[in-house]
């Protein structure tokens, strides 16, 4: 609409430049040679003429001085950057906390804004970078999401299919009642793995860990490959060269995560866990940096991961829930996804926090904008778990990238 917009206005002006020009090319022939009278124009001195000419001159440099005018206000190009002076600003507060860590915006894989702020050693005061390797937490799940809807794609997983079906082994009795599609949107009811659920499947909504240990086992079932194994080589066939799982007996390329009590931040140590430790992994045991996870979001939202009916399950929902890093309302979950579709800017993103680090990461379709914040430290205070990553969440979406 904007290039179609900027074509009619150079076609007006075109015609009336044209004409401009041929009255132009009239009265210069129309000019005596050596000032001297013309018997052609009784009417006319050729004072009048360049009179004439100098008007129509004018008149052309005004025409040009709007066809830029017009074409600038129409070419998303020169927009005024509205929101990296907003960013900057906000990331050097310290009140109510410090932001300490990595900001990038893409659009159409175009960086937008980049910018790490802090430290990733606070001990030897070591300032962080972009390239910087961070836990991505429960940001974790939706690669394992979609390492799950590819065996759907292969035809080795069946979405509706009871959780016995893949893990015969297990002794409870709703493991005939929970589906794969249920553990995939928190609706199974889960708490842990030897106790009742919590509501009837698909009547509620509940976060866990649990529900994506199992995804991760039923992975294991139908693939014949370590869910680590899987993960590191779909990280590679993407390009993402800094992502892998973390691996307790493995040398780690990661920086230090730190609890912030009272802006005073103390290293947060791996607890090591052992199996409970792989467990985890497909629920929250990645490990990102800012580039990798723009290249997955591009990759995953352009359709180069996942077959279009797969995506579209992953990013559809029939259950909602509130989070706090995605405003008071609830929004819809799909397959380790949010999904904001009742806000004037549809989203998609995710969060995660835990072991000194918190992120978010958000998509806009519509305009194909990427959002990706990293930090590596983790209040103490729940209220400000997201506290920063909220804020420039809500500067993109009331800037002119999204608008």
């Amino acid at each position: 609409m904007q290039a179609k917009a900027i074509m009619q206005v150079y076609g007006r002006v075109g015609k009336v430049i044209s004409d401009a020009d041929s009255i132009l090319a009239q009265a210069v022939q129309r000019l005596p040679e050596n000032n001297q009278p013309s018997h052609d124009i009784p009417m006319k001195t050729p004072r009048t003429d360049r009179k004439t000419i100098f008007s129509i001159v004018t008149f052309l440099l005004a025409i040009a001085t709007f066809v830029h005018a017009q074409a600038a206000a129409h070419s998303p190009a020169e927009k005024a950057d509205d929101y990296t002076a907003k960013i900057d600003r906000l990331i050097r507060q310290t009140s109510p906390r410090p932001f300490n860590g990595v900001v990038l915006i893409t659009q159409h894989g175009k960086t937008k804004y980049s910018k790490a702020f802090g430290y990733s050693d606070f001990e030897n005061k070591t300032p962080l970078t972009p390239e910087d390797n961070f836990r991505i937490m429960s940001n974790s799940k939706q690669m394992t999401a979609v390492l799950v809807l590819r065996e759907v794609e292969n035809g080795k997983i069946d979405l509706q299919s009871p959780v016995r079906r893949y893990l015969p082994d297990l002794p409870q009795a709703w493991a005939d009642q929970v589906t794969v599609h249920q553990l995939l949107n928190f609706s199974a009811g889960i708490t842990e793995i030897d106790k009742p659920l919590s509501f009837a499947p698909g009547t509620g909504f509940l976060y866990g860990v649990t529900a994506y240990t199992m995804l991760g086992n039923i992975f294991e079932k139908t693939s014949g490959k370590t869910y680590i194994e899987a993960a590191n080589d779909l990280f590679k066939e993407l390009g993402m060269h800094n992502s892998f799982c973390y691996e307790e007996d493995k040398n780690n390329k990661v920086i230090n995560g730190y609890v912030n009590a009272n802006n005073t931040f103390e290293l947060k140590q791996h607890p090591v866990q052992g199996k409970g430790w792989v467990d985890f992994i497909p629920a929250g045991g990645i490990v990102s940096n800012a580039t990798d996870l723009a290249i997955w979001d591009e990759k995953l939202h352009q359709g180069k991961i996942l077959k279009p009916a797969s995506y579209k399950l992953m990013t559809s929902y029939d259950i909602s829930s509130q989070h706090v890093a995605f405003g008071s309302e609830k929004n819809g979950y799909g397959y380790g996804v949010y999904v904001s579709d009742k806000t004037p800017v549809k989203y998609i993103g995710h969060s995660g926090k835990g072991l000194g680090f918190a992120s978010i990461k958000v998509y806009f379709p519509e305009k194909d904008v990427d959002v990706i914040v990293l930090e590596n430290q983790f209040s103490e205070d729940s209220a400000l778990h997201y506290y920063f990553e909220i804020k420039i969440r809500e500067i993109v979406m009331n800037s002119n990238l999204v608008k």
